[in-house]
């Protein structure tokens, strides 16, 4: 997210305004004077109340100047309270001289924080915002969600419907740590066969084969999955038997 795409001069139109916001896709601006020092905020809201008043594109925006704000030289955990609020979204980063120099969004900041990355406002990493937006994936046993992704860890929801059943299955480049949250099942380590349900913890190191079963006629069985690593892509499983018929021959 470039900053200079919500920047926009005191002076400028609503019509202005109005192109300028369609294009950032976020609905804001950050007002500036031509010395481009920061005045405030205007919001499609603001603009759109304006012309049910007058009703005349070439007006100068409208802009409320009691915004939030945070100063680069301030405490980066300042941001866990101003982004309490749900009608916050993003905060501008200005300097000591009123200079917009950055801004950060809430779902950037929550990727920052999960990523366990440097927290300096002067100096904010390049991160997609929208990076813990997961898809929902679906597998011939149920279902599963990523939770987060980052260098050395992944986290996971993952659903088996009745009956349903993973392949057994061992990792080369991740372990695996497994909290039952709903259901019962059974899972298989090696020659070990564990009955699981609610509350249960199971650790799958590295090279373990491993298979899940939902036992239950009627209730999906689910999980927490915590893999730590140097690699959580799908072609780390190693299948050995598979009752969708998903190993490769």
């Amino acid at each position: 997210m470039r900053f200079e795409e919500f920047k926009i001069i005191k002076s400028s139109t609503i019509l202005n305004a109005l192109k300028q916001i369609d294009n950032n896709k976020k609905g804001f601006l950050v007002v500036v004077d031509k010395q481009d020092k920061v005045l405030g905020i205007t919001t499609e809201g603001d603009i759109r109340r304006k012309l049910i008043k007058e009703a005349n594109l070439s007006l100068e925006i409208p802009y409320n100047n009691d915004f939030i704000k945070i100063y680069e030289e301030e405490d980066f955990t300042l941001l866990f309270d101003y982004f309490k609020s749900e009608k916050i979204n993003y905060i501008p980063v200005i300097s000591k001289d009123l200079k917009l120099k950055n801004i950060i969004s809430k779902k950037q900041f929550h990727v920052m924080l999960l990523k366990d990355m440097e927290y300096n406002l002067k100096h904010l990493p390049k991160v997609d915002e929208n990076e813990l937006d997961f898809e929902v994936f679906p597998r011939p046993w149920g279902f599963y969600k990523s939770t987060l992704l980052a260098e050395h860890v992944q986290s996971k929801i993952i659903t088996v419907f009745p009956q349903g059943e993973l392949s057994l299955q061992k990792h080369k480049k991740r372990e695996e740590h497994w909290i039952i949250i709903k259901g019962e099942g059974k899972i298989i380590l090696e020659d070990s066969i564990l009955k699981v349900e609610q509350g249960r913890y199971v650790y799958i190191p590295k090279g373990c084969k491993h298979k899940l079963i939902n036992s239950s006629l009627k209730e999906n069985l689910i999980l927490a999955e915590v893999q730590l690593g140097s690699y959580f892509g799908e072609d780390d499983i190693i299948r050995y038997e598979d009752k969708y018929g998903r190993i490769k021959k």
